[in-house]
């Protein structure tokens, strides 16, 4: 099956620092993937040359067959990819739904926005908090505003840093349920450090250490890699 995301000998430097160091990853078509590993192994920079956030000092970035190495985000985004950073990304003077309408306008036109914004709260159970202006909410909260703004614009492919971060319990568990429904329409990539949300959602994960791609395999079988408990886990979970 061809790859609709991949990466061919991938680096990123700052200095005399390799943070990425010569990866080759491939992505499928609806395939969910976790990218887990230590701080500082390598996975949040690596999302970042996915995402046009950082441009790699060496190698290549393909979208589709198409080379997108060092394009801007907005350029990334205007291929159907829906992305969601680690520091919420909203505008904080405005109410919840504004925020997210302005996302589907953006993408569908004023036709279709309207039904790709109600939907994105529905499915976000953002409707008590629709009028309220997001820099007055939790984090957890601007989390899911965040990733209402991905679902409005219908993505084929959403890259997701750290989705369930500063979330409650209940809405880790509800983040968990979303994206095994987006992913019946689109490939998702996730870094994430929390375990056992991986353990919820996870299919594949890719184990970054020391910039590079130590493991790749189902869940299961990198819970148990001896080589992944000794650099990241450390211990049953």
């Amino acid at each position: 099956m061809a790859s609709i995301l991949e990466t061919r000998g991938l680096t990123m430097q700052f200095g005399g620092v390799t943070a990425v160091d010569n990866v080759d990853f491939k992505l499928q078509r609806n395939e969910l993937r976790c990218l887990i590993g230590p701080n500082g192994a390598g996975k949040s920079t690596f999302f970042k040359c996915l995402t046009g956030q950082l441009k790699p000092t060496g190698g290549h970035v393909f979208i589709e067959n198409e080379e997108t190495t060092g394009w801007d985000p907005h350029a990334v985004s205007r291929l159907g990819i829906g992305i969601k950073t680690q520091v919420p990304s909203v505008m904080d003077g405005l109410p919840v739904r504004e925020n997210i309408w302005l996302a589907a306008y953006r993408t569908h036109g004023r036709e279709r926005a309207r039904h790709a914004t109600d939907s994105a709260i529905e499915r976000l159970a953002l409707r008590d908090i629709a009028n309220t202006a997001v820099g007055r909410l939790s984090h957890g909260e601007r989390q899911r505003v965040e990733l209402g703004i991905v679902i409005s614009m219908e993505p084929w492919l959403i890259l997701l840093d750290e989705p369930a971060a500063g979330m409650t319990g209940e809405e880790v568990a509800r983040m968990a349920e979303i994206i095994g429904e987006l992913n019946a329409d689109a490939a998702i990539v996730v870094v994430e450090h929390d375990m056992q949300f991986i353990r919820s959602i996870a299919k594949k994960v890719t184990v970054f250490n020391q910039g590079r791609i130590l493991v790749e395999e189902d869940v299961d079988t990198v819970m148990n890699d001896p080589r992944v408990r000794d650099v990241y886990l450390g211990k049953k979970v």
